[in-house]
């Protein structure tokens, strides 16, 4: 008999009990690929044409692929997943049914169910896995914005932005002085969305104007044990300080002193030829007179 449905199939025969059933947790980075492991713990040759093999999401209940009797490859019930799950044909003739996710997205973060059901039982459940998949992204390095120019108010204002992040931050501002937490009731964080399912967080930081404000703003993703952290230091000032420089000589001024000073060095060159010269001539006079 032809099975036309797959997930009917599924539905009445998930229920059963596996001889063999696991529990399991992986973690993937969004963009890369990750294996969800599948194992038959008696390693030995499988013939195919008696297994039926369902790879399946339970939030919400989706087939990802699944490899039927007499099929030469594994088909897909869900477009989300076609060219992104990829069962191997040899490695399910030695046991190994897992499954590997290419171009993890945060949608991807649910638990995944492996069945394997064999035919010549009668459709028991031999293998059942359950994998749960955590998905993580590293946040960009935060960026902090220095309060600008002087105020007269009572207050520093700090800002920090970290984007493109998963799962969600905690987001910590720190007394770089002591290296203590400040108070939350300092602070106030926006956390978003973005267009990749990934999350911005923006966090503003007020503190009392003091000379040598010195705060850290720390980005946490927990999932990755992973802290960023970036100090931001503002310097005290009274007023805005006047920068005095010489004014630039421009390129005609500048070569008009290298002619100078190169005329002025060929005249006490000269100068000093003449005075040798003439001191030469004076004492070869003096000689030849002394002889007569």
């Amino acid at each position: 008999m032809r099975l036309r449905s797959p997930g009917l199939f599924l539905l009445l025969l998930s229920g059963l009990q596996a001889d063999i059933q696991k529990k399991e947790e992986v973690q993937g980075i969004v963009g890369s690929s990750v294996e969800l492991n599948c194992v038959y713990p008696e390693g030995s040759s499988f013939d195919l044409n008696d297994f039926y093999i369902y790879w399946q999401t339970a939030m919400p209940e989706t087939v990802v692929t699944y490899y039927l009797p007499g099929n030469t490859s594994p088909r897909y019930k869900d477009n989300r997943y076609q060219h992104r799950a990829q069962l191997s044909l040899d490695s399910m003739e030695q046991g190994n049914f897992s499954l590997r996710l290419y171009n993890i997205t945060p949608q991807d973060e649910q638990t995944f169910h492996c069945l394997v059901f064999q035919k010549s039982l009668e459709l028991k459940k031999v293998l059942q896995v359950n994998v749960t998949l955590h998905v993580a992204a590293n946040y960009s390095i935060p960026v902090v914005s220095n309060p600008i120019g002087p105020s007269e108010d009572e207050e520093l204002t700090f800002m920090c932005k970290s984007t493109n992040g998963y799962p969600r931050p905690n987001v910590y501002w720190i007394n770089q002085t002591d290296n203590s937490l400040l108070d939350e009731a300092l602070q106030n964080s926006t956390v978003s969305v973005n267009e990749h399912g990934l999350y911005d967080v923006v966090s503003t930081l007020r503190v009392r104007r003091a000379p040598n404000v010195n705060v850290k703003c720390c980005i946490e993703n927990v999932l990755l044990h992973q802290n960023l952290t970036v100090s931001s230091q503002t310097e005290p000032s009274s007023g805005t300080k006047d920068k005095i420089t010489d004014k630039p000589a421009r390129p005609q001024e500048k070569n008009i002193t290298v002619f100078i000073v190169f005329g002025i060095l060929c005249v006490l060159v000269a100068v000093a030829v003449a005075a040798g010269w003439f001191y030469r001539n004076r004492r070869s006079s003096g000689s030849y007179i002394g002889h007569v």
